[in-house]
């Protein structure tokens, strides 16, 4: 029987899973595990601060993420060891006529650090984005989570005219949710260019990191320049910063200020960042 050939059916999409796992071997943290289903890889784990930080670059060789594909990405941290995951470029979701998924699982062990640093998230208009993140910390676990999004691209004259994101993020320690966060854009929104929205900036970002922040260093993070609008607010057990800006560069940047003043006193290291940043 001769079936007409319907395109739709044959969209080529992606779908990739990354399953990592860190453990502490003496003063050194190793990656014990590192499974991956499709184009999702880490390159070679580096120590540029010592054996104690493992870090490893997540890299998804097609570059971009189109409509149907699955990505997916467990990352975890065992008992007193520290991973710092980190991506080489910019994610960019391309317009699409279906949606595309992506999925983090991560977990830190009591006494462990989880540092998820990626670069940021590029989505074009038109794309259908659909992201989910869900975090689970055990006893005293600390956590040092951006994320940065660009919606449509400025710089070429591109607004975020149709399509859509949403996110959502969820973080637990010991089972007991301690923040839940949920958010959808859609293209071409009042929300978009409202001073209860994005105010008509393209690009916004959120920091959280664990831990109490003394009002010195509040104060101390609130006085680095921003080119854009930051601000931050300390809750019972995290730290919350959230800026709107122009460019993602300027945002990015902002938040690495951020980190090289809370890491240190937050998670107990000097802030050294990642070459990758630099390139």
């Amino acid at each position: 029987m001769n079936l007409p050939f319907n395109p739709a059916l044959f969209v080529p999409s992606w779908h990739a899973e990354l399953d990592l796992a860190y453990a502490r071997d003496g003063d050194a943290t190793r990656p014990v595990r590192r499974r991956h289903l499709g184009p999702l890889r880490v390159q070679k784990h580096l120590y540029p601060e010592g054996p104690q930080v493992c870090q490893h670059i997540i890299v998804h060789p097609p570059a971009g993420i189109a409509g149907g594909d699955r990505l997916a990405v467990c990352a975890d941290v065992g008992e007193s060891a520290w991973a710092q995951l980190t991506s080489p470029g910019a994610a960019k979701w391309y317009r699409a006529d279906s949606a595309a998924r992506q999925i983090l699982e991560l977990h830190a062990s009591a006494g462990a650090t989880l540092e998820w640093l990626p670069q940021e998230t590029i989505v074009f208009s038109g794309a259908q984005a659909e992201l989910e993140t869900r975090i689970n910390l055990q006893g005293d676990a600390r956590l040092c989570y951006w994320d940065v999004v660009a919606l449509g691209r400025p710089a070429s004259g591109e607004a975020f005219a149709s399509g859509y994101v949403q996110t959502a993020l969820d973080i637990r320690r010991n089972g007991e949710l301690i923040w839940h966060e949920r958010q959808r854009l859609v293209g071409n929104d009042r929300l978009l260019a409202s001073p209860i929205g994005l105010r008509g900036q393209p690009v916004f970002a959120t920091l959280i990191i664990t831990g109490q922040a003394s009002a010195e260093l509040l104060e101390q993070c609130r006085a680095l320049p921003c080119l854009g609008q930051g601000d931050l607010s300390q809750l019972p057990e995290l730290v919350i910063a959230r800026c709107l800006a122009s460019e993602a560069l300027h945002a990015r940047d902002w938040l690495i200020s951020l980190w090289r003043l809370l890491r240190p006193q937050l998670l107990g290291r000097d802030a050294v960042p990642p070459r990758i940043w630099a390139t």
